[in-house]
């Protein structure tokens, strides 16, 4: 069952502009992903898409976890999977859901959206 979906679309620029700030990078990113990842603006704009998309398929927003908590990896094909810590695991976990990804990327835009499933 179908528990929510979301969807967020972010400028690769953008991102890209405010991860020259280091606090940037250590407020919004797992440690995970700053070092698969920094120096790549098209995977960290996916990785910050990817938070707020699954925020809002959870439906509280970014409310009882922090950004860290929620890391978007790819396997080795390439796919893009959640991995969760701390409250947000916890969250998952006690709600019985399953994440599910997609990332696309056109140009200067990065589109990523999430299904929670129950």
């Amino acid at each position: 069952m179908i528990y929510g979906v979301g969807i967020d679309m972010i400028s690769i620029s953008r991102v890209a502009q405010a991860c020259e700030k280091d606090s940037f990078l250590r407020h919004v990113f797992s440690c995970e992903e700053i070092n698969l990842y920094s120096g790549n603006p098209d995977k960290l704009a996916a990785n910050f898409a990817a938070k707020e998309a699954f925020s809002k398929a959870l439906g509280t927003g970014i409310r009882g976890f922090s950004l860290p908590e929620v890391t978007l990896l790819r396997d080795e094909l390439g796919k893009p999977y959640y991995s969760f810590s701390g409250r947000a695991e916890e969250i998952v976990s006690s709600l019985g859901l399953t994440a599910h990804v997609s990332v696309t990327d056109e140009s200067d835009t990065v589109v990523v959206f999430t299904v929670l499933e129950s």
